[in-house]
C-alpha cells in the first residue's frame, strides 16, 4: 500500500515531491523548512522561531498521516551552520520527552529558500 499524504497546515511542496508518502506502516516525511503556511512567510530569525516552525510543520504532516512525534523512528536534520547545534538541540529535546528517534544532524552549505534548517523524518505505526 502506498499513499500520498498532504496537510494544509504545513507549507505545500515547492517542487515535484509530496509532503509525505505512506508505505505500509511507514510514513516518509519530506524535508520541512521554516515556512509559516498561514502567512506563506519564511521564518529566518530568530533561529529558535525557525526551529519551532519546522517542528510545527513536521507535526502537521505527521498528523495528516495519523501519526505524531512518538511514531518517528529516524530523523535527519540539515543545519546551515553547526554553530546552531546547541540551540537546536535544546529546542528539539522538548518535543521528545519519552523515547527519542534515531537522528543524524548534518551541516550543509545551502538549503531551499536560503533557510537555516530543514528536517525530514520516517515514522512507523505497527
Amino acid at each position: 500500500m502506498r499513499k500520498t499524504v498532504f496537510s494544509d497546515k504545513a507549507p505545500p511542496p515547492i517542487g515535484p515531491y509530496s509532503q509525505a508518502v505512506q508505505a505500509g506502516p511507514f510514513l516518509f516525511v519530506s524535508g520541512q523548512i521554516p515556512i509559516n503556511p498561514l502567512r506563506d512567510e519564511l521564518i529566518m530569525k530568530p533561529f529558535a522561531d525557525a526551529v519551532r516552525q519546522v517542528m510545527a510543520n513536521l507535526r502537521a504532516v505527521l498528523t495528516a498521516g495519523g501519526m505524531d512525534f512518538e511514531h518517528l523512528v529516524k530523523v535527519t536534520v540539515y543545519l546551515k551552520n553547526m554553530k546552531d547545534f546547541q540551540e537546536f538541540n535544546s529546542i528539539y529535546a522538548t518535543y521528545f520527552p519519552g523515547e527519542k528517534p534515531a537522528r543524524a544532524v548534518v551541516e550543509v552549505s545551502q538549503l531551499p529558500k536560503g533557510c537555516e534548517i530543514e528536517i525530514e523524518g520516517t515514522a512507523y505505526r505497527a
